[in-house]
């Protein structure tokens, strides 16, 4: 396929500088993400005809289905690392592979409030009044600088949340002076938290001293012709200036302009499927669960062809308690429908169903018991792209370049994004309730008692030591240095 004017032109204006592409097709969706040392040489590679003549399928459809491309300048590799990441979380476009799972880059955290602090990686920044420091794309510089910050700054590495003399007995940092032992004392506390405060400041990028010290102390060691320490100076500075640089925070990318005519493409659908005029309004459905979890429906709407965002609406499974996509499609139908009546508001044109004959046929029939059964209700399966219908017929497969198809997939990748959004929000809406976990000494079990004694994190929050105490597993103890721990957490 030849390379069109339109993105000839913007090759030639790119720069030779570091930074992230997104490539678009001819809707504006995002289908790939990538980043580059230098932009212009590395877009232009992807319309080179030396390219085309490979084996890679893969890399031929992607090009092929390639009708624009975006770039966003940055300062460095390890900020295009980072941005890129992220876009690929944000769009999960389907040529990228890596990045578009829940993992995430590392941070540093310290919550000041505790009764003495310490740092501690984490994946997830939750709003639980504590300092957060990255993401880092090279976690292994992180894990090293902060091992460098603690012999610095004297800092604890051990996991308890108030240490005392029985930890202090066997703290390999307080015997070989690494941590000036907070915990029984030896500094005081208020002394000990200017310590982090001042290794707060370090990891801010405040390190142009140890920096310079190190310099000298490589240099030194050159001269001495001890190689090996020499290289060891290098690696720290190169690991402190890796760790500490600073980044730069980029906006979500406004939406993509694209030529799409939805009233042709509509016109065009109304004559494929038969229909005695084109489907004003159109509503889809999409089931989303992981593994039998945080089972969850999507419901969307689409008026003259265009998403309507304030008309969709999400469903958690009631009846449906295993992974059974066919069960949920009909309690997802039948429960939308049986709204819609019971509020007298607007019935659909066309409903359309993620999935084969066995979501559709599950669809028709609550449609049926709801006496909807008029209602014209299709499928599309995403494997070859088959249009699935009720009356039993050869499944429609309509040309790749088609308005209709097109259209149709427009509807099935809105509810497919948005009921995956549901559950990716119940997830992470999970692990920021696990506050818990962050409590040392703390397992599963115990957790799932504390949880079921009081119901609710809300409601632990509000229990007295006394309180906690008496719930099996928990002594005076543990309920004061647990109740501690919560009052250095704000809600």
């Amino acid at each position: 396929m030849p390379v069109s004017d339109h993105i000839r032109k913007k090759l030639s204006t790119l720069p030779h500088k570091p930074g992230v592409y997104l490539m678009r097709d001819r809707f504006g969706t995002v289908i790939y993400v990538g980043k580059a040392r230098d932009l212009r040489r590395r877009v232009s590679q992807y319309f080179h005809p030396s390219r085309r003549r490979g084996w890679d399928l893969k890399f031929n459809a992607l090009v092929d289905a390639i009708h624009d491309f975006d770039t966003l300048i940055v300062r460095g590799e390890p900020e295009a690392l980072l941005l890129e990441g992220r876009l690929i979380k944000d769009y999960k476009p389907r040529y990228n592979v890596s990045f578009r799972d829940d993992k995430r880059f590392l941070m540093l955290k310290v919550n000041l409030n505790d009764p003495i602090p310490r740092f501690a990686l984490t994946r997830l920044k939750t709003d639980d009044g504590a300092k957060y420091f990255g993401p880092f794309p090279n976690s292994g510089a992180l894990r090293r600088t902060l091992d460098m910050a603690r012999h610095k700054f004297n800092l604890r590495g051990c996991k308890a949340l108030t240490p005392g003399e029985a930890e202090h007995k066997h703290c390999l940092y307080a015997h070989l002076k690494v941590c000036t032992a907070p915990c029984v004392e030896k500094v005081t506390r208020e002394q000990y938290k200017l310590q982090v405060t001042a290794a707060c400041d370090f990891l801010h990028g405040q390190c142009d001293e140890m920096i310079h010290s190190l310099e000298a102390a490589m240099q030194k060691a050159a001269r001495d012709l001890d190689f090996e320490r020499a290289a060891q100076m290098r690696n720290q500075i190169e690991d402190l200036r890796a760790a500490t640089r600073k980044t730069t925070r980029y906006r979500r990318l406004p939406n993509h302009q694209s030529t799409i005519d939805p009233l042709a493409d509509l016109q065009e659908l109304a004559r494929v499927l038969e229909l005695p005029a084109p489907p004003a309004r159109i509503e889809g459905f999409d089931i989303s669960n992981i593994s039998g979890t945080f089972i969850v429906a999507s419901m969307v709407v689409f008026r003259s062809g265009r998403a309507v965002r304030a008309e969709y609406r999400r469903y958690k499974m009631k009846s449906v308690i295993a992974q059974d996509d066919f069960a949920c499609m009909a309690e997802t139908v039948r429960r939308r429908y049986t709204r819609v009546l019971a509020e007298g508001r607007a019935l659909p044109d066309l409903i359309l169903v993620d999935g084969g004959k066995g979501q559709l046929s599950m669809a028709c029939a609550e449609m049926e018991k709801l006496q909807l059964g008029r209602i014209p209700i299709i499928g599309l399966a995403k494997e070859f792209e088959e249009i699935h219908r009720p009356d039993g017929k050869v499944p429609l497969r309509l040309d790749k370049t088609s308005g209709a198809l097109k259209l149709l997939q427009r509807v099935r990748d809105e509810s497919h994004r948005f009921a995956n959004d549901f559950n990716a929000s119940l997830r992470v809406r999970k692990i920021s309730e696990s506050l818990l976990d962050e409590f040392p000494g703390i397992g599963v079990k115990r957790k799932e008692v504390l949880l079921r004694h009081f119901g609710s994190l809300q409601r632990l929050r509000q229990a007295t030591a006394a309180e906690i105490a008496v719930v099996e597993g928990f002594g005076e103890k543990t309920a004061t240095a647990l109740r501690g721990f919560l009052d250095a957490r704000p809600q």
